[in-house]
Parts: C-alpha cells; sequence; structure tokens
C-alpha cells in the first residue's frame, strides 16, 4: 500500500495527517504554536515554530501509523494563506510571518483605490482590503525598509515548509491569488499591481501548478524527519483551496458550507463569479482552469462559541461532570424551541464583518427579544443569524445556476439542530461526509496523490464520501424566507448606530 502525508498549516497549529493512496484516513497528529500581537491589528507567528511542529508532527505520526517510509511516496501541503514572510537568499528568515488576520496596512491597501476598487477586484478577485498579501509587503518596505531590501523572496505558509523541505523557493497559483497581486484571469503576477503598492515583481515567488513535483525531500531532511530519501514534494495549496476540492467539490454544480470559527460557502467554476456590490471573492482552484468562487464570514462557529461562554457556564459544568461537550447538552436544550425561535433575530457581526457586509465596524445584536425568550431561544437565533448571513452569499453564488445539495463539514456540523437549520433555511438537501474536519487535510492529499500520478482527480474525488442525509421542511423553509427578510431589514437599519459606536 502507497500513502500521502498531508500538512495542514493552520493558525492555531499544524496538523499531520497519513492517507492511504485509496483516501483512507490512517492517522493524524497535531502540534500548536504560538501567535503574537506586537500591536494594533498586527498579528504574527514565528516561520521556525512552524518547522519545529512538522518536526514534532512527523515523528508522532510515524509513530502512530507504524507504515514502511518507503511506501510513503510523497508529502503534500494546505497553509493559511494571505501571509508575508520574507526570506533571503538561503531560506532565512528575516522577521516574524505577518498573518492573515494581520490589518495593520491599512494605508498601503488605500493606494489600490487609484485603481478603483472594481478594477482590483475584476483583475485579482477580490476587493481591495488590508488582509491581503500585497499590502503587508509594501507594509514592510514602508516601515522595515532594511528587511525588504534584504528580501529575495516573500511566500506563504505552506512555500516557506517546502523550502525547508527542499531548498526552493516557489508557491502554487491558489495563493497566489490572495494576495492582490495576481491576475486571476491570465494566470500570473501583475506588473500594474506591484507598481501601484511599489513593490518589485522579483522578489515574488514563481508560480508553479499545485499538483507539480517541487523534488524529492533533501537528504538531511529525510533523516531528520525519518522519511525516505526517495519521498516526493508536491506543491499543495492554500488551505481554502485544499478544503474546497477535500470537501468533493470538483465541478460547478456543486457547493459545500465550512462551519468552523469563521465560516464560508464555496463553489469551483470555469470562470470567476462577479458580484456587483463585491460581496464575494475568487481565488484559484488546485486543479488548473478552475476557480473558487467564495464567501467568508468573519464569526460563524465563533458566534456559537461566545454564546457557549457567555450564556452556558451550567451547561460546561454539568458537561464536565458528565464527560460530555457543553454543545451536546446545547443541542438538548434547542431541541424544545421553534424554528424562528418565537421571531428572536441575532446578528452574528461579534468581529465585524466580511463577506457578505465587508463592514469592520458592524456588531452583533439579538432583535426582537421579550420577556418570553429564554436561552434555548437564544441558541436557536445563533445559529439561525448565522445561516441567514451564509444564505445571502449562497444566494449570490447561485446567480447563474442552482445548487441541488450542499455538503457540510466543520465542528457545526456535529450537532443535531444546525444542519436541520441549514437545510430548512437554505431549502437544500444537507449531506455529511465521513470525515467532518478533514477536508483541508484531504485536499492536500487528494493534490498529492494526484501529483505523483497514482491517480487523476477524477477517480481522487471518490474519496469523499456521504454518511448521512438531511431533507429541508420546506412549509419550514417558507418561514424562515419571511424572517431572512427582517434579519436583512435589522441589519440595514442599524448602520448608523455601528458608526456613531465607531466613533465613540
Amino acid at each position: 500500500m502507497n500513502y500521502v502525508i498531508a500538512y495542514d498549516l493552520g493558525t492555531t497549529g499544524n496538523k499531520a495527517t497519513l492517507y492511504s493512496i485509496d483516501g483512507k484516513l490512517q492517522a493524524s497528529a497535531f502540534s500548536s504554536y504560538r501567535t503574537f500581537y506586537p500591536g494594533p491589528n498586527q498579528v504574527e507567528q514565528d516561520p521556525e515554530e512552524w518547522w519545529e511542529s512538522v518536526k514534532i508532527t512527523t515523528s508522532e505520526l510515524l509513530s502512530k501509523a507504524g507504515v514502511d517510509t518507503q511506501e510513503i511516496k510523497a508529502v503534500s501541503f494546505s497553509g493559511q494563506m494571505m501571509g508575508a514572510i520574507p526570506v533571503d537568499r538561503n531560506g532565512k528568515t528575516l522577521r516574524r510571518a505577518i498573518i492573515w488576520a494581520d490589518q495593520r496596512s491599512v494605508e498601503q491597501a488605500a493606494r489600490l483605490e487609484k485603481l478603483g476598487n472594481d478594477t482590483v477586484y475584476r483583475l485579482t478577485g477580490s476587493r481591495i482590503t488590508p488582509t491581503y498579501s500585497g499590502p503587508k509587503i509594501a507594509w514592510i518596505r514602508d516601515n522595515e525598509p532594511e528587511t525588504y531590501r534584504r528580501a529575495h523572496k516573500f511566500l506563504q505558509a505552506k512555500d516557506y515548509i517546502i523550502s525547508r523541505f527542499t531548498g526552493e523557493f516557489g508557491t502554487d497559483p491558489t495563493d497566489a491569488s490572495m494576495t492582490l497581486l495576481f491576475d486571476i484571469k491570465n494566470w500570473k503576477w501583475s506588473e500594474r499591481l506591484a507598481d501601484t503598492l511599489g513593490l518589485d515583481l522579483e522578489k515574488l515567488p514563481e508560480v508553479f501548478p499545485s499538483t507539480s513535483v517541487v523534488s524529492t525531500v533533501l537528504p538531511v531532511v529525510a533523516r531528520e524527519l525519518g522519511l525516505s530519501e526517495k519521498t516526493l514534494v508536491i506543491r499543495g495549496g492554500g488551505d481554502g483551496a485544499c478544503a474546497c476540492l477535500g470537501a468533493g467539490v470538483v465541478s460547478p454544480d456543486e457547493a459545500y458550507l465550512y462551519l468552523g470559527s469563521s465560516s464560508w460557502i464555496s463553489t469551483c467554476s470555469r470562470e470567476p463569479v462577479f458580484d456587483e456590490k463585491s460581496r464575494t471573492f475568487n481565488f484559484a482552484y488546485p486543479i488548473e482552469g478552475y476557480y473558487c468562487p467564495c464567501g467568508t464570514m468573519q464569526a460563524g462557529g465563533a458566534s456559537y462559541h461566545w454564546a457557549k461562554d457567555a450564556l452556558c457556564k451550567l451547561e460546561e459544568e454539568k458537561g464536565r461532570s458528565l464527560g460530555l461537550s457543553a454543545f451536546t447538552l446545547m443541542d438538548d436544550l434547542v431541541d424544545g424551541t421553534k424554528p424562528g425561535a418565537g421571531n428572536l433575530i441575532f446578528l452574528p457581526y461579534l468581529l465585524g464583518e466580511r463577506s457578505p457586509r465587508w463592514n469592520i465596524n458592524a456588531r452583533g445584536a439579538f432583535i426582537g427579544l421579550s420577556s418570553t425568550h429564554r436561552k434555548p431561544d437564544m441558541l436557536r437565533a445563533v445559529m439561525e443569524g448565522v445561516t441567514f448571513n451564509l444564505k445571502i452569499i449562497l444566494d449570490i453564488l447561485e446567480k447563474d445556476g442552482k445548487f441541488d445539495k450542499i455538503r457540510l463539514i466543520g465542528g457545526g456540523a456535529k450537532g443535531r439542530n444546525w444542519k436541520q437549520i441549514v437545510a430548512d433555511i437554505f431549502g437544500k438537501t444537507v449531506t455529511i461526509p465521513e470525515y467532518l474536519e478533514e477536508a483541508t487535510s484531504m485536499g492536500a492529499a487528494i493534490i498529492g496523490a494526484v501529483g505523483t500520478g497514482e491517480m487523476t482527480l477524477k477517480e481522487a474525488s471518490t474519496f469523499v464520501k456521504d454518511v448521512q442525509f438531511i431533507s429541508p421542511r420546506m412549509e419550514v423553509h417558507e418561514k424562515y424566507l419571511r424572517l431572512f427578510e427582517v434579519f436583512d431589514k435589522a441589519y440595514m437599519s442599524l448602520l448608523e448606530v455601528y458608526e456613531d459606536l465607531a466613533e465613540m
């Protein structure tokens, strides 16, 4: 049996997962690393800690799996996107990584406004925001000129780890397309965008297909990690793109919803999907010639986590005494509620909002709260509010064709009630795959398997198997459609309030 190791370099840590070549999960290991907050809107990590986590997880994974390392044909990668990691010619980092959550580069992003947001949106697939890599690199040039001068290349998370495995510098279209520097239609770096930001194109890595073989593992690294020197290193992709592939979305009539801390809906398409209000965005799919239209909200699962922390201390204590998750007990409470939560609406903007509102000043709220409402109603309202917000994204992505069903992954898919709420609000069948929280690593593994030539994409797409199907209740759907209109109206009515609060 042959195997692929997928490394998923997330925000909280690195997860190494071993898959057999037929897509069966064999073993996994996780190692966390620190996040630093050196100033307002500044978020950084140390790439050396990423590498240490790779070493730790590889050792643990090989110990758990007990497979012959000669049978590990490839390692592949997914990683957090929209970062900026400056390295010198030897691959040594010149400062900590500025990661995706960092928004210090507001001034630099604003330079792109001279081109116009619509021009940038049509060129890159994304609206102008400081979260992307290009403005972050420009911030380094403006504020740390010596670091910028010494930088040979600016890399993404997975690309840095690949450089440690191979000594080679490069990236792939999925990560390149989330920089505000990549021409998404012509699949190349944009001189126009780089010039506007004042950046040197030669400091950007060459772009290779996600499925391309970088090289074999360096002998010294193979010995350090306990791998074979014959193991192939496959380029891989950004975590959002890998998740789309790993969720089994391989054609334009398919879509998936990830219910995690942040939550998003994505599909794949032959062409980018442009919204007239720039509410959604597009990045490259791991398979050349396709795109991932997507909308990502800030606080999806995070809103429900907030509800647990704010409202459910009793359930947490009871859960600890019974050996149960607090979320299981919260589900028990919601079981007794009715759709619509007694006309209680929750606006899920606890962290501002990306898609579809793009309003950093937006805040959360319960609308319609009365003396008859209790904690179970509030919990249901939170799940419904998140799903209403996601429906806006779904409606945008469906402007050129409807999805018959939607695949649900992430932690939110574990609960009994939320998946039924999704089915009822969307009016679609919701499917649950065998591996709920492995889509990103599965996508990286599929890229690895295709990259080695062991299988085709069509063969690999059969890896994702649905084990549960939730049908919508259409009478409930009709009720939700009326409440959805009120949800949108409630947000619009509070826009001035949000601005007033932001100025206080």
